[in-house]
């Protein structure tokens, strides 16, 4: 079982400046080989390898204006056109746009291989550096304990640094699956409330980001008004960022108690296929819908579910969740309701229903219509009894090659050990 781990690094300003020139020199080597790809492709129509951008990695590494490659780790550079060619890849299966240029200024990493980093009586050690990097690692897991593939270490637009690892853990290290509760639960996805499920219980509150979105603005604002390139606007921009910082990692914190807390109580989890890009298109709704998180909800959810064994059932983006009634036996289905009304009286059974609730009980039921006819598909045909393909008893088609020259009723007494010549008549098939 492989696991990430992300954990907060305190470099010293020697340390950032080097983490800084080797991503600096991973992203030179990112937009040079992206641009010799482009203009061979444009000048002779061929497509580039990994192997040859590698070869072409060493050219420039022999250039003297380019000698500086040399001072850092080659592991990054190395994994920079990594990364590039999976960037390509997935271009071509028509899974990510066309590969960019990198800027300055934006998010700086870089990726690490076993050979270029390891952690030593719980300190960072990195390649050609002296001295281990100072983190803070805050699981139950001890780092030495870890069989770490890879790191990825991140420096944020408001300067704070980060470091991403990649494990594969054993079998005493992975979590305890959560034991089966039998119950299934569909999630109605919201504004005012994140989550409401179908079973009543407690709601999925969303992320108070109010105060955060206000000082945001207020940093935004302050930054708008200082001088182009002056120190002030760099330390403007870092509070600016820094608070985008806390409202995404605010978020995040709340994605993943919910998906938490829904994959531990329930077996079964429903929700809606929404079109997000869509949804947002309302600017009345854009920001609070954008706001939410409900892709990254649902990529936590099914790869939680996957890990603990749970089953996520996602419904059509199309079925009248809100408008239509769930009492029992009735299925009655409101055209006239607007978003406005968030309760509602059945006309045709007399049952009040919250919308949030109704739509809930909507989609569990969706839901379980959908895994009843999966699980039909998947069972096995059932076998036909020997009399259904016959004619009056009979095999209606002859198993393998006929006698030559008989009618249909003469192949049927001949080819049929199993019942009479067919007293049906000559050619009928009843």
């Amino acid at each position: 079982m492989r696991k990430g781990f992300r954990v907060r690094l305190y470099p010293d300003p020697d340390q950032a400046a080097f983490l800084l020139r080797t991503m600096g020199c991973a992203r030179l080597v990112w937009n040079r080989v992206l641009a010799w790809r482009r203009e061979r492709w444009a000048a002779e129509g061929k497509s580039t390898s990994f192997r040859e951008a590698s070869a072409y990695l060493t050219m420039l590494k022999r250039d003297p204006d380019l000698a500086f490659l040399n001072e850092v780790s080659a592991v990054p550079l190395q994994q920079s056109l990594r990364r590039q060619q999976r960037a390509f890849t997935n271009f071509f299966a028509g899974r990510a746009a066309y590969p960019r240029f990198k800027v300055r200024g934006h998010k700086a990493s870089m990726t690490l291989t076993r050979s270029a980093f390891r952690v030593r009586d719980g300190e960072l050690h990195l390649a050609k550096m002296e001295r281990p990097v100072r983190w803070v690692w805050t699981f139950d897991l001890a780092p030495g304990d870890l069989d770490i593939s890879s790191l990825a270490v991140t420096c944020e637009p408001d300067g704070s640094w980060w470091a991403a690892l990649n494990a594969e853990l054993s079998e005493d290290q992975q979590p305890e699956r959560p034991e089966p509760s039998g119950r299934s639960v569909g999630v109605d996805l919201g504004i005012r409330e994140f989550g409401v499920p179908s079973d009543g219980a407690a709601v999925l509150a969303a992320p108070d980001l109010k105060r955060k979105e206000t000082n945001r603005r207020r940093y935004q604002r302050r930054m708008a008004r200082k001088e182009s390139g002056s120190k002030n606007l760099e330390k403007a921009r870092r509070k600016a960022a820094r608070a985008y910082r806390k409202e995404r990692q605010a978020r995040e914190d709340m994605l993943q108690q919910a998906t938490t807390r829904l994959v531990r109580e329930y077996d079964l989890i429903c929700i809606e296929d929404l079109r997000v890009s869509a949804m947002v298109k309302n600017r009345c709704l854009a920001r609070a819908i954008a706001r939410m998180g409900w892709r990254r909800f649902r990529v936590l959810l099914e790869a939680k579910c996957a890990q603990a064994g749970k089953r996520l059932v996602v419904i059509d983006r199309w079925e009248a969740t809100s408008k239509r009634c769930s009492s029992p036996g009735c299925g009655f289905k409101n055209e006239t309701l607007s978003l406005a009304v968030r309760e509602w009286a059945c006309p045709r059974c007399g049952a009040r229903h919250d919308r949030d609730v109704n739509a809930a009980k909507n989609i569990l039921a969706a839901g379980l219509a959908v895994l009843a006819e999966s699980e039909v598909r998947a069972a096995p045909a059932a076998r036909p009894e020997p009399s259904v393909d016959k004619a009056c008893g009979a095999r209606v088609r002859p198993r393998r090659h006929p006698p030559p020259g008989l009618r249909a009723s003469k192949q049927e007494t001949t080819l049929s050990d199993e019942v009479k010549p067919s007293p049906c008549g000559e050619g009928k098939v009843n």
